[in-house]
């Protein structure tokens, strides 16, 4: 996304902030391309006969998005976070429907592609990921906000960094931080004992 489309994207959250009801479907012309991007990032690993695909994916978060009640839209690293969080939602969602039907109970991992950094042997399946993310944020939130941020939202530190309005060097380090526990949790947990 060049500067003109972000300052015009930011431009436009900031009239949606202060009610504009026209602002969403301004919005989504400036953006679609770069979630849809990311949500294919997302899938890209997944088992071949996954069902969701990355536009119904960024349709979804989307919906999800424009129902929001009254958001102060800062800016757009502030939106696509936000939509990162969306998207996570809709992939568990999935993920635990999709489970919930299989037959003895097995869980079938769904894999992201930046999970390798948290374990050396595999990568951990989403449901996983998102246990240990939920009871690492439940003691660290800014540190699980930048894991999430980077995870599902594909921002840059520079980007995540200005979302929580923290320095790029707080998110680097917070994302060390991250990378150590979750690794830990995920190698010491029931699925990969």
């Amino acid at each position: 996304m060049d500067n003109a489309t972000r300052t015009d994207a930011t431009q436009i959250l900031k009239e949606w902030s202060e009610g504009d009801k026209d602002a969403p479907a301004r919005l989504m012309p400036l953006i679609y391309e770069e979630l849809r991007r990311r949500a294919a990032e997302y899938l890209r690993h997944e088992r071949p006969d996954h069902t969701l695909q990355a536009t119904a994916l960024v349709h979804e978060a989307y919906l999800k998005l424009i129902d929001q009640n009254r958001v102060d839209w800062k800016t757009r690293a502030h939106f696509c976070g936000v939509a990162a969080q969306l998207m996570r939602r809709v992939l568990m969602e999935h993920a635990r429907g999709h489970n919930a039907e299989k037959r003895g109970g097995k869980l079938e991992k769904l894999y992201l592609d930046e999970t390798h950094e948290l374990s050396d042997e595999r990568a951990p399946d989403l449901i996983a990921l998102d246990d240990a993310l939920k009871s690492f944020t439940s003691t660290y939130p800014r540190e699980g906000e930048v894991v999430e941020l980077k995870f599902f939202g594909g921002l840059k530190a520079s980007e995540i960094a200005e979302v929580l309005d923290v320095s790029q060097k707080t998110v680097l380090r917070d994302w060390n931080f991250a990378k150590l526990w979750l690794r830990r949790e995920l190698t010491e947990g029931s699925a990969y004992a």
